[in-house]
């Protein structure tokens, strides 16, 4: 008998190592390398002959490629057509991930329900029986007489299963539950996890099959399992939100066929999962009596805008080393803006704890959030209320100067759609021709911007 060969792997970045160790060189995390099992290498027949529909190789042009063979197809599901790109591309393998009750079920049931009324759809749970699916779709009122179902985990039955049916699009929940019958670890190993999604996006390739790939998250929010899962398909999305909160927010991280960084809302009802088709208008429910350090901030989300609300508390601090806490930020930013609010705005809160949230769960990650930031703060520090009217966007640079954004015009032009009036901008976002319905107040640095709220 062959002796077994093994190596061991990075759980987090996908590093290879001979020997286990404690510590990953590459990612410097512990405790995250694992075994893996190296599974022998096939005869390229035996490794090509469950799949239906394949031709041989040959090089072509890159001009004489026929494109019209792979439309995109509608999810039936805007919000989620808009974070894939435009719709479902043939061929593609798709990874959705998220906390335990995010909604990743319900929302894959909601869309294959709908999209088998045109297309052979295959749904395939290896986490629940197919009474639970079936119970679910029946509370959730949904069509069941198209689609088809399976319950199985072994990843080649799956797939010979499928070639029977000849599926257009199919749905695997989950990816930690599957295993190759080769490998004899245990599901959910990443062995296990490595080979299978591999086995899979390959099947989905080589016969144009559109797949949804079901992933589980760390306590981290990391999608769990090797990296190498994330480089072996084509789009990764995260559908993010408290499994007690109404809305859920669908972000794009890794897309081939589209923008990255999108976002997708819907709304958590009991009859499933529905689309908000203007997001602007929940972040933006704000209380009847306005408060200090409140202020709103217009973000770009892929392809269109978001208005946004973030809110600040600065109160004077008990302890030693005052607090920085920051909920939808990034932390060491907040850090670096309360250093330029002290040096360029003669605004000293070294002995104030501080604490921001962006409303709704959003998670901001650019740039233009950095005004808006400081003057809620300053709305705090100094108990005054910024007027509910105001919308404020900008970069704020370590000199204290206020750097321009992409997309300005297209900013300024969804807050004076919601009803704002004025606006704080970096002056090189000024329109060269002017908004009706809203003042623009261009400043270059953070003190213009202060003398802005006198």
């Amino acid at each position: 008998m062959a002796k077994r060969k093994t190596a061991y792997v990075c759980s987090q970045c996908g590093a290879d190592y001979p020997r286990w160790q404690g510590q990953c060189s590459a990612c410097k995390e512990w405790n995250t390398i694992t075994e893996y099992v190296v599974s022998p290498a096939k005869t390229s027949s035996a490794s090509h002959s469950g799949y239906a529909g394949q031709t041989a190789a040959r090089i072509e042009k890159l001009n004489e490629i026929d494109l019209a063979a792979l439309p995109r197809v509608t999810s039936t599901f805007k919000e989620l057509d808009r974070v894939l790109g435009g719709g479902i591309v043939p061929g593609s393998a798709i990874l959705i991930g998220g906390s335990p009750g995010a909604g990743k079920s319900t929302l894959l049931l909601q869309v294959m329900c709908q999209m088998a009324n045109q297309h052979n759809a295959l749904y395939v749970t290896g986490e629940e029986s197919l009474q639970q699916v079936a119970m679910r779709a029946s509370r959730l009122n949904l069509p069941d007489d198209k689609l088809m179902m399976l319950a199985e985990t072994n990843v080649e039955t799956i797939c010979r299963l499928a070639i029977e049916q000849k599926p257009k699009i199919m749905v695997i929940d989950s990816i930690q539950v599957m295993h190759v019958a080769d490998i004899q670890s245990a599901p959910g190993s990443v062995s296990q996890v490595r080979e299978s999604a591999a086995y899979l996006t390959r099947f989905a390739k080589q016969n144009h099959i559109a797949m949804f790939i079901v992933g589980h998250v760390t306590k981290d929010g990391n999608l769990a399992g090797p990296k190498v899962l994330e480089h072996c398909i084509d789009c990764s999305m995260m559908l993010e939100g408290e499994s007690d909160g109404r809305f859920r927010t669908l972000r794009s991280n890794k897309n081939r066929f589209g923008a990255v960084n999108e976002l997708g809302v819907f709304g958590m009802t009991e009859r499933g999962l529905k689309e908000v088709s203007n997001p602007s208008a929940i972040f933006l429910s704000r209380g009847e009596n306005p408060a200090p350090g409140s202020s709103v901030m217009v973000i770009w989300e892929g392809t269109r805008p978001l208005l946004v609300e973030i809110q600040a508390l600065v109160d004077y601090s008990q302890m030693a080393n005052p607090r920085r806490i920051a909920v939808g930020l990034e932390q060491n930013r907040l850090a670096m803006l309360l250093a330029v609010l002290h040096r360029h705005g003669n605004v000293q809160m070294n002995d104030q704890d501080v604490f921001v949230n962006v409303v709704g769960g959003v998670k901001v990650s650019e740039t233009s959030a950095d005004l808006a930031l400081l003057l809620a703060m300053v709305s705090s520090f100094r108990n005054r209320i910024l007027p509910r009217e105001l919308i404020v966007f900008g970069e704020v640079g370590l000199a204290g100067e206020i750097r321009p954004v992409p997309n300005g015009t297209e900013r300024i032009a969804e807050a004076a759609k919601h009803g704002f009036r004025r606006a704080i901008v970096p002056k090189g976002n000024m329109p060269k021709t002017k908004l009706d319905g809203i003042e623009i107040v261009p400043v270059s640095q953070l003190s213009q911007a202060l003398d802005a709220l006198e």
